[in-house]
């Protein structure tokens, strides 16, 4: 049997399909996007083995640590096809920093993983320039991460990412508070589109509409389709953070991702209680509208699936309402009263009235 000779002047992890000089050039690339996210408790450095924060140069005095990781999912196949790549990086972040707050955290730091077939360096540059915008957004760090570069594992082109955060909450401070109860009032947060959930249904929907990302968006005028559904992620840190730190009535947080409102709002709820929404209160994007009536999807598989135009849930106290919405207002919030808490129902969540999935169609 014959066996295959190696080159005479050695094998190198090149040929292999590894680029280390590639890589180099990404971190030499990316080192002042890291460093603009430096916030106190580190200095946003990267090249060492791992990332340092400081808890008490941060500001906190007895803190409980809150972690939390995610992706992107099938949206990447958008950004990939299209050759937007400058948002996702504030989806990844938006997916973790929004899992921290609603249990009152701070976001202090952020990781990222970066996995493709072959290094493009000015590719993995725009992702990692949009984590560093997300990580602004959220006043988190950006202290590290890891680049893999695996050929045979993803198609030319092709990569994957994950993100890792960690923030810290106050002890006596962290949410859902125990006494979430009837008649707390639900406050909605308008989302900015689909954000990172569905992807795989509305690629579906696209390719049963035979539309291609650079045609007109049939939703939102002067935009293509590709550039529409790109909308990152809304990152609602600063403005949660804010509120609650000018009043005392918000009781728990819920951020709708996948499942919607009917699987996420119940993480929240004690169980003796139900969330009743009236879903006319609900500004529905006139995104969420086409889907519907372009895949023929049912209403209840829309609000299991997307998050429907709220991608996040406050929970006051009635006598606070009033003072919580002003506050998330002041801060860039549009905030909506979309329901209220009362005795354990059918279901941990129930629908009055229906969506106005027909507001914003084309004429």
């Amino acid at each position: 049997m014959s066996q295959s000779t190696p080159p005479s002047n050695g094998l190198t992890y090149a040929a292999a399909g590894v680029d280390i000089d590639a890589g180099n050039e990404l971190v030499k690339r990316i080192k002042p996007l890291v460093k603009a996210t430096s916030r106190p408790g580190t200095d946003s450095d990267i090249g060492g083995f791992g990332g340092l924060f400081d808890l008490k140069g941060a500001g906190f005095s007895d803190p409980i640590l809150v972690a939390a990781n995610d992706g992107v999912g099938t949206k990447l196949k958008i950004a990939i096809e299209t050759g937007q790549h400058r948002t996702v990086g504030i989806d990844l972040v938006a997916m973790c920093v929004n899992d921290l707050v609603v249990q009152g955290a701070e976001p202090l730091f952020f990781l990222d993983y970066f996995a493709t077939g072959a290094l493009d360096v000015a590719t993995a540059t725009d992702v990692v320039a949009g984590i560093a915008d997300g990580c602004k957004l959220a006043g988190a760090a950006l202290i590290g991460g890891e680049t893999a570069e695996m050929p045979g594992m993803y198609v030319e082109g092709d990569y994957d990412l994950a993100g890792f955060s960690v923030g810290a909450v106050e002890r006596g401070a962290i949410l859902p508070r125990r006494d979430v109860g009837e008649g707390d009032v639900l406050l909605g947060l308008a989302s900015s589109g689909v954000h990172s959930n569905g992807y795989s249904m509305v690629r579906k929907i696209i390719e049963i509409a035979g539309l291609d990302w650079s045609d007109a968006a049939p939703f939102e005028d002067g935009r293509t389709l590709g550039e529409a559904l790109m909308e990152p992620t809304r990152i609602y840190v600063k403005p949660l953070l804010a509120a609650l730190k000018a009043t005392s009535g918000i009781k728990a947080l819920a951020h709708i991702t996948g499942g919607g409102l009917p699987e996420n709002l119940p993480r929240v709820l004690p169980e003796n209680c139900s969330a009743r929404i009236d879903l006319e209160k609900i500004g529905v994007p006139a995104v969420f509208g086409w889907l519907a009536r372009t895949g023929g999807v049912a209403e209840h598989e829309m609000l299991r699936t997307f998050n429907c135009g709220i991608g996040m849930v406050v929970v006051v106290s009635e006598n606070e309402a009033d003072a919580v919405t002003e506050a998330l207002a002041r801060a860039g919030e549009t905030v909506s009263r979309i329901g209220r808490i009362e005795a354990a129902g059918s279901s941990a969540v129930l629908f009055d009235n229906a969506l106005r999935l027909s507001a914003g169609a084309p004429a």
